[in-house]
């Protein structure tokens, strides 16, 4: 649902120009909320999570969360409230307020009265047509999630590695492509993109997510033209919602010490503020395969968002400001800042500054909630300055971000709508030593139309385009459909066509290659990257010994029209120019998430890419070549157990990562250099102890102590023409303990 902006907002025109940078889009309305539970034969009450909520003859539908609570939009002619859940008999509640509701679900059979449905590892959308996995709080606590590249590591569809063996940059995959594949948004709002795709997935505090969303293949046309192969979706802490304090503590054997402070305040009945802080630190120099190199970046980092919400029956408005600073050190164990461009040691140094500005304000319709209009503005300031040795890299991006969207319905819920306008303005500013400045201002004009259609309980499909206008590369639309059709209430088939375009950035994406002795070529006339990509899914939920169980299987192709080449192929030369022939990714995944015994979970999971491109050679020729780094196979086991009322929690999760391809080496280097890298095995636990208002926790990661040998090639020489750290495969550094402390008062 979307809002409508109050013209009565804008009556001294003095004021106009200050409310339209703060304002944006919302989604409230009138809402019910209420718990789901189960009765159980001695009495007590369990919360069953998952349960699906909708009204009837409407599209509009929820689940509940980790707690079995939900909240879901009520508008005057919903009265007849649907209530489901795998084991449990359908209910049909008739409702007239929006009184707080406990529901209560009856077993399917009184064999069936010990089940106990708790919060799984994998969570699908039951309701959303395009494929999306859930990552709720109580997936988040299974590893220590200190930042959201730490945030997938029980996830089977989203994986994170090191990209070089030097700067601590890391880089996030989906679909068997990069994550500058996925359009990755922070409440709907595009953050990972442009310059921050170096080191944006660190700089989001794990502490402040509440919950992330993952959708495969091309996502809403609503949501801009960037995702071809996903869309992740992150939820921050919520002022009117969280904890009114919560402190998090962290420290690693490596050295690495974090705290993280929240803090929510309602103030009355129309106003919340929330403070979201985080300070984390390295600087243990740490040398364990004895090459003269840090293993990991010395950094401190700083993060503070600051949010206010005021909402009423009628206007909702938020505001928020977001400052970082990030200063890292890295490269020769004996190396200092005031070292820098000696050709006695090498160093690598980064500084990071960043602010960001956004708004939320709405119009509320709590007689009709399926109509609305919404405005997103945002801002950004990113400046980033870097040295790799004796090269010098300067970044500065500025972005203004906005997206006005109105919803209605076409005679009746099950035929609904959106339309909107878009604006996106991105001015970067590049230079690399050696290489022709790289400045670049885009300005995007878009518009788009996205209709579904809702045949309820069984069929929804979501039809939509849109075209933006591009002051350097042309008109371009973009069209995309999502179907699904509910097989039975808990089996689900998903289909998806659509395509994606983005213009790159070659350096700040690949910036960990930047450390080596290559030279650095790009095209001058680089082309955005184009996709088709189709997708098929089919999830089912069960009882499997009369226990909870789902299976869920998914295949995806990306067809890639154009795509910048990153070339390592030839000796001494990192290339970049525009596909020359054919590109592609095809990905399957199994999963399988089962509840043996109460608050017991297991998930296994298999992960199969093909992925190839063209690479061009310097005579003209082309050559076919699987994907550089990325690994055919992928196997995920992850078990967890709590005692009741989560006294103490006990989580373990065990990857195997198969072999990989690797970048063609010259002869004359006289190693032993292998063009396959081989596969791997990663095992985490973590173990919790929960009391009144605090938890323990101690975990370790990498504990098979598995590590990448010789990760950086020509180490004793790194002035040399044969270095390079931008070989990274595996793990740099072994085995990792750690140990943290949740306060929480609610």
């Amino acid at each position: 649902m979307f809002y409508i902006i109050p013209i009565s907002v804008f009556h001294k025109q003095k004021y106009l120009l200050l409310f339209l940078y703060f304002i944006t889009f919302g989604a409230h309305s009138q809402n019910l909320t209420g718990i789901v539970l189960e009765k159980k034969a001695d009495g007590k009450t369990e919360a069953l999570i998952g349960a699906t909520l909708r009204w009837k003859n409407a599209h509009n539908g929820t689940s509940t969360d980790s707690e079995g609570k939900f909240t879901l939009v009520k508008s005057l002619e919903n009265h007849e409230l649907i209530v489901s859940s795998v084991g449990y008999k359908t209910d049909t509640i008739m409702v007239h307020s929006v009184n707080f509701l406990r529901i209560y679900l009856q077993s399917e059979s009184s064999t069936l009265q010990e089940v106990v449905i708790t919060a799984g590892s994998t969570n699908i959308d039951r309701m959303n047509p395009i494929q999306t996995e859930m990552i709720t709080a109580k997936t988040l606590g299974k590893a220590a999630c200190c930042n959201l590249s730490e945030s997938f590591e029980t996830n089977a569809s989203v994986s994170v590695s090191y990209a070089d063996a030097v700067t601590g940059s890391k880089q996030i995959q989906l679909l068997g492509l990069s994550g500058n594949y996925i359009q990755t948004n922070t409440e709907n709002i595009p953050n990972l993109r442009g310059l921050n795709t170096t080191f944006g997935i660190n700089f989001i505090p794990g502490t402040w997510i509440s919950s992330i969303d993952v959708g495969k293949g091309a996502g809403s046309v609503v949501n801009g033209y960037e995702s071809m192969t996903g869309q992740i979706n992150i939820e921050l802490q919520k002022p009117d919602l969280a904890e009114k304090l919560s402190l998090n503590t962290y420290f690693s054997s490596f050295g690495r010490a974090e705290i993280n402070l929240n803090l929510a305040n309602k103030i009355n009945k129309n106003w919340s503020v929330g403070l979201l802080t985080h300070a984390s630190t390295l600087q243990t120099r740490l040398d364990k395969n004895k090459d003269g190199f840090l293993d990991l970046p010395l950094y401190s980092q700083y993060n503070v968002l600051n949010r206010w919400k005021f909402q009423n029956e009628k206007y909702m408005v938020q505001l928020g400001i977001k400052g970082l600073y990030e200063d890292r050190l890295g490269g020769q164990t004996n190396f200092t800042e005031e070292q820098r461009g000696s050709r006695l040691v090498y160093g690598f140094g980064s500084l990071t500054k960043r602010i960001e500005f956004f708004s939320k304000t709405a119009r509320l319709f709590s007689d009709k909630p399926y109509k609305g209009l919404g405005l997103i503005l945002s801002g950004i300031i990113h400046d980033n300055q870097s040295y790799f040795g004796l090269r010098n890299y300067t970044g500065n991006q500025k972005t203004l971000y906005g997206n006005l969207i109105y919803q209605n319905i076409i005679d009746n819920t099950n035929h609904q709508y959106k339309a909107g306008l878009s604006y996106l303005l991105d001015d970067y500013n590049e230079i690399l030593s050696g290489i022709t400045p790289r400045l670049r201002q885009e300005s995007v004009a878009g518009a788009f139309f996205e209709y579904t259609y809702t045949y309820p309980t069984k069929l929804t499909v979501v039809a939509g385009g849109r075209v933006d206008f591009h002051n350097l590369y042309s008109t371009r639309f973009t069209p995309r459909i999502h179907t699904k059709y509910d097989i039975s209430p808990s089996v689900h088939l998903r289909a998806s066509a659509g395509k994606g375009w983005r213009v790159s950035n070659p350096l700040a994406e690949n910036y960990g290659l930047l450390v080596s002795s290559r030279s650095v070529q790009i095209d001058s006339n680089l082309q955005p990257e184009e996709t088709w990509n189709y997708g098929v899914s089919l999830s089912n939920e069960f009882l499997l010994f009369g226990k909870k169980a789902s299976l869920i299987f998914d295949t995806y192709r990306t067809d890639f029209q154009n795509q910048l080449v990153v070339d390592m192929e030839t000796a001494g030369l990192l290339k970049f120019y525009n596909l020359q022939g054919r590109s592609y990714s095809n990905s399957f995944q199994a999963e399988f998430n089962y509840t043996p015994i109460k608050r017991f979970e297991v998930k296994l999971a298999y992960r199969l890419f093909d992925v190839k491109n063209d690479f061009t050679n310097e005579d003209g020729s082309k050559t076919l070549l699987t994907r550089q780094f990325l690994n055919r196979d992928r196997v995920l086991f992850n078990v967890g157990y709590a005692l009741p009322y989560d006294k103490w929690k006990f989580d373990f999760t065990w990857q195997w990562n198969g072999a990989r391809r690797l970048p063609n080496m010259p002869e004359h280097l006289g190693l032993n250099w292998q063009t396959t890298a081989p596969a791997f095995s990663n095992i985490n636990a973590q173990v919790t102890k929960t009391f009144l208002k605090w938890d323990m926790y101690v975990g370790g990661e990498n504990l098979n102590n598995f590590t990448q040998a010789n990760p950086i090639i020509a180490a004793d020489d790194p002035f040399g023409r044969n270095f390079d750290a931008g070989m990274s495969w595996g793990p740099i550094i072994g085995r990792m303990v750690y140990v943290g402390m949740r306060y929480k008062i609610k």
